[in-house]
């Protein structure tokens, strides 16, 4: 990707819109919009403009921001034209910007990740931003805001400063031990060893949180049972839809069906299954081996049966509870469902979010997304267990300190940006 040319791009919706918002970046943003609007406004002052094209052609009257660099969102010149939103009129101004010299549209994510290269952001408000874009639910749009406005990045800042204390104390112990403002050799070494073990506690605690992939991914319900246990049906009304289909006849269900929902902020997946019994036909036990493979996976599962559920964290569901012969719920069973009656779905609903709360992190929790914790365990690893020679705990702390440092994308490869920022729109 090459950095010193100039970028453009619509950074708003896609028209027609009421607004139209043209970002450009670069060392050549300014002259790109001398040469469309004639003068350009004070610095981070909106002024009205007429654009127009290479041959005097009047294009639109726009609103022009301009945030030199390196003080704006890129850390470079910055121009941000505020046009109507109709698609002629977008494409007739972003033809205009094309056809200026060192200029050339952008790719996508490549104003965050200029952001990222001129120290605008670190990578793990990035990573923030990119939450951002793609939440669908309250929780996930919490957790990436967060992110993206540094909370992670703090904390990170904050444990990197901490270890840099404990290994400026082991060096002072190491290179100047006989000086006699440095404290001696074991007292020095105990204070350090003892800071370590501080960190690490603090490291497992946040390590053994939720991950934030949960609220991205959505938490997987599993109905599992015998067959005609009434999973089908209750899937149609948990989802609300009919997504499986309901017969008397036992195996109707034969492969896995999976409906994705959000509910009280929080995103499912609801999975039906086949019925779990003995049988000789090779499609409805490749259907019962899925149930199982479903069953260990799930994050909550909801068992039909009767008889004992394979998982003793499973939720025992009394359903079919309308239907003669069920009336009356076991002891052993946590709820019953009736088809005439909705607020028995409620009460179910109610009891897979008390389960789906404590699996994904807090609202008020720092979230880390899986690489970011990956890179904690390891870093938790390098000085859970400190060594007792000077020499050992500095590289100890070294080791740990660069791989928290990875999380603000201090060893970012190419290839790793490549791949997180492919997943931005063009225009951010």
């Amino acid at each position: 990707m090459t950095s010193n040319l100039t970028i453009f791009a619509l950074s708003s919706g896609a028209p027609p819109a009421g607004i139209a918002v043209i970002r450009v970046s670069g060392p050549a943003a300014f002259a790109a919009l001398t040469a469309l609007a004639g003068t350009l406004p004070p610095a981070r002052t909106a002024r009205l403009r007429s654009l127009r094209d290479d041959k005097g052609a009047l294009l639109d009257r726009a609103l022009i921001l301009c945030f030199p660099g390196p003080a704006s969102a890129t850390g470079e010149d910055l121009v941000e034209l505020h046009c109507h939103g109709g698609r002629a009129v977008v494409a007739a101004v972003l033809a205009a910007l094309g056809r200026q010299s060192n200029v050339r549209p952008a790719q996508p994510g490549e104003f965050t990740r200029r952001a990222l290269s001129n120290g605008r952001i670190d990578l793990a408000e990035a990573r923030g931003l990119a939450d951002l874009l793609s939440a669908e639910t309250e929780r996930q749009r919490v957790a990436a805001i967060s992110a993206a406005e540094g909370v992670v990045s703090r904390q990170v800042r904050a444990w990197l400063t901490r270890l840099s204390a404990l290994a400026a104390r082991v060096e002072a112990q190491l290179d100047f031990a006989d000086e006699d403002d440095v404290a001696g050799d074991d007292v020095a070494l105990v204070a350090v060893i003892d800071g370590m073990r501080t960190l690490a506690d603090e490291w497992r605690s946040v390590i053994a949180e939720p991950p934030v992939e949960r609220l991205r991914d959505g938490l997987l319900v599993v109905l599992a049972g015998p067959p005609n246990s009434g999973k089908s049906t209750l899937i149609n009304l948990l989802s609300q839809r009919d997504v499986a289909i309901v017969s008397d006849i036992a195996g109707t269900t034969r492969d896995r069906i999976e409906v994705a929902l959000v509910r009280d902020g929080l995103a499912y997946r609801l999975t039906d299954t086949a019925g779990l019994t003995e049988t000789v036909d090779p499609i409805e036990r490749i259907g019962v081996t899925r149930a199982g493979d479903a069953i260990e996976q799930a994050d909550i599962l909801l068992w039909l049966g009767d008889d004992a559920p394979p998982r003793a964290d499973a939720v025992r569901v009394h359903a079919r509870a309308d239907q003669a012969g069920r009336v009356e719920m076991p002891a052993d069973r946590d709820v019953a469902v009736r088809q005439d009656q909705p607020t028995t779905i409620g009460s179910l609903w109610s009891i897979i979010h008390a389960r789906a709360d404590a699996l994904v992190p807090r609202i008020d929790a720092i979230s880390f997304r899986a690489q970011e914790r990956a890179a904690l365990q390891q870093a938790f690893e390098a000085i859970a267990t400190p060594e007792d020679d000077p020499v050992l705990v500095a590289e100890q702390l070294r080791v740990a300190s660069r791989l928290l440092a990875t999380i603000l994308g201090v060893d970012a490869t190419e290839a790793m940006l490549d791949s997180l920022f492919g997943q931005f729109c063009v225009g951010k």
